[in-house]
């Protein structure tokens, strides 16, 4: 049973989310606890879902395409001036 990537980070961030809510929530009762639902769900966001998410997006893409390299800088001055020379 092969799980897809796109609902393993969907559940990540509404877990991460529920937390951080329920953290809030939980604030005025429990504060020690509910900071640390709050920050369980902050890391949840930005140390687990982003990085899962990035690695699903990026799969079969070539990292050269979005570098700035002199070759990159080139075609882009070329489009730029052919875009120029046709208005």
């Amino acid at each position: 049973m092969k799980i897809k990537m796109k609902y393993v980070v969907i559940a990540v961030v509404l877990a991460s989310f529920a937390a951080i809510i329920y953290g809030f929530i939980l604030k005025e009762e429990n504060e020690s606890l509910a900071h640390k639902y709050i920050g369980s769900g902050t890391i949840g966001l930005f140390l687990v879902a982003m990085p899962l998410f990035l690695i699903k997006e990026s799969q079969g893409k070539q990292m050269k395409d979005y570098m700035l390299t002199k070759e990159n800088i080139e075609k882009m001055n070329k489009r730029e001036k052919e875009q120029e020379s046709r208005k």
